[in-house]
C-alpha cells in the first residue's frame, strides 16, 4: 500500500538520518503514528499546518513509502474529518519500529512547503533544504 506522511524539518533530519529507510521514535507526546491515504491530505497538512507551526520548523514535506500489504492489513483505515479525503492509520508509537521493517524500498520526498520562517537556505533546483543530505 502507498502512504504518505507529513513531517516537519526536524523529523526530515531524523529521517535522513536513517538513510531515507525508516521513521523515527514517536515522542512521549505522540502516542500514535499516523501515515495518511492520499497526497491532497498530505500536502494540506504541510502546506497549511507545517509552515507556521514552529514545532515543524517552519516548514512541511510529504514523504511517500509504500508499505507491506499483508502487514498494513491490520490497520483500520480512520476518517478524521468530513471528507473522505482526510483518511489515515492510527499506528501505535510502539508498533513503530515493527512497521518501519514492512517498509519497501525507501521514503521519498514529493512535496516540500517553506514559511516566512523557515531559516534554513533551500536548495533551488531541488526545493529542498541545503542543509540535509539527500541519497
Amino acid at each position: 500500500m502507498r502512504l504518505y506522511r507529513p513531517i516537519g524539518y526536524q523529523e526530515l533530519e531524523l529521517i535522513a538520518d536513517s538513510n531515507f529507510f525508516a521513521f523515527p521514535p514517536r515522542l512521549p507526546s505522540q502516542p500514535i503514528f499516523y501515515p495518511v491515504l492520499n497526497l491532497e491530505y498530505g500536502i494540506q497538512i504541510a502546506k497549511d499546518w507545517n509552515t507556521t507551526d514552529p514545532n515543524s520548523g517552519f516548514a512541511g514535506f510529504v514523504t511517500q513509502f509504500d508499505v507491506n500489504d499483508a502487514y498494513i492489513s491490520q490497520f483500520e483505515i480512520q476518517i478524521v474529518g468530513s471528507s473522505q479525503v482526510h483518511q489515515e492509520l492510527w499506528i501505535p508509537a510502539e508498533n513503530l519500529s515493527q512497521f518501519n521493517k514492512h517498509i519497501l524500498g525507501d521514503i521519498k520526498i514529493v512535496a516540500a512547503y517553506y514559511g516566512s520562517n523557515f531559516p534554513h537556505p533551500i536548495d533551488p533546483v531541488s526545493n529542498l533544504p541545503a542543509t540535509i543530505k539527500f541519497v
